[in-house]
């Protein structure tokens, strides 16, 4: 089953970063085994102007990858814009991942002013998934505005510390209508299935494979789970109960 964010459609629910790696072969490998179609690019770290072969972008096959750039390191309504309008010129695409950071030492999103800067992008054509607290009013905000999709962090970034609110994640699932996309703070493969068995669209990581001792092989391993948690949130899993349930019905067995 496929989604869409604006006018771009993909089948794969996971979504890798491109930072963090010891080289770029590696990024290279991780995301092949990760069986992501869009993985996402700080466009103000990276080196347009590297040798033909050498550079970031030069690792992604671009044929069946899709790039987000993102506004990573903007701390200001401002430098976002200009990041997301240079990253448009220079990757040829609509899309972008908005980032007002608002402290740089739990780089906690700033909701307000990521609303302002998603209204000036939103009106100046870009497809906008903005990065923000799991707060379902902000969320809500942003989506109202034109937003293809709502990035809600479940915990801070690259923590590894796995979903903290999910009760704030259920708020939004229940209360928008566009693709929720958690970002940041998955930190293994049962934080991504927890993830994707609450309904989200899809997951947003990076430091989990990238910093992991084998990337590539935990790459492979947040394909798995991203794919199992949504087949068990499609499936629909059994009510919780407080006492038991017998396997095997009691009722109609003949005795003696």
């Amino acid at each position: 089953m496929t989604y869409r964010l604006g006018t771009h459609e993909f089948t794969s629910r996971l979504i890798v970063g491109s930072g963090k790696y010891p080289d770029f072969p590696t990024m290279r490998e991780a995301l092949d085994a990760s069986g992501a179609e869009m993985i996402t690019v700080a466009i103000r770290r990276v080196d347009l102007d590297a040798p033909r072969g050498e550079g970031l972008l030069d690792f992604i096959d671009r044929d069946r990858i899709a790039i987000l750039p993102n506004t990573a390191g903007c701390y200001s309504v401002e430098d976002a814009v200009l990041t997301a309008r240079l990253a448009r010129e220079a990757l040829q695409t609509d899309l972008v991942k908005l980032e007002v950071l608002g402290d740089p030492k739990t780089l906690f999103p700033d909701n307000t002013a990521t609303i302002e800067a998603a209204r000036i992008l939103l009106e100046d054509g870009f497809t906008v998934l903005p990065y923000v607290l799991d707060d379902p009013i902000a969320c809500r905000k942003l989506q109202d505005l034109g937003c293809a999709a709502v990035m809600p962090l479940a915990a801070p970034i690259g923590s590894g510390l796995g979903i903290r609110n999910p009760t704030n994640l259920r708020i939004i699932l229940e209360t928008i209508d566009v693709p929720v996309i958690v970002d940041a703070g998955v930190g293994t493969a049962s934080d991504a299935a927890l993830a994707m068995e609450l309904g989200v669209t899809a997951i947003l990581m990076n430091t989990a494979i990238a910093g992991a001792k084998h990337p590539v092989v935990m790459a492979g391993a947040m394909r798995r789970a991203v794919e199992a948690g949504r087949m068990a949130y499609e499936a629909g899993r059994i009510p919780r109960k407080l006492y038991a349930t017998a396997s095997s019905p009691l009722d109609g067995l003949v005795v003696g």
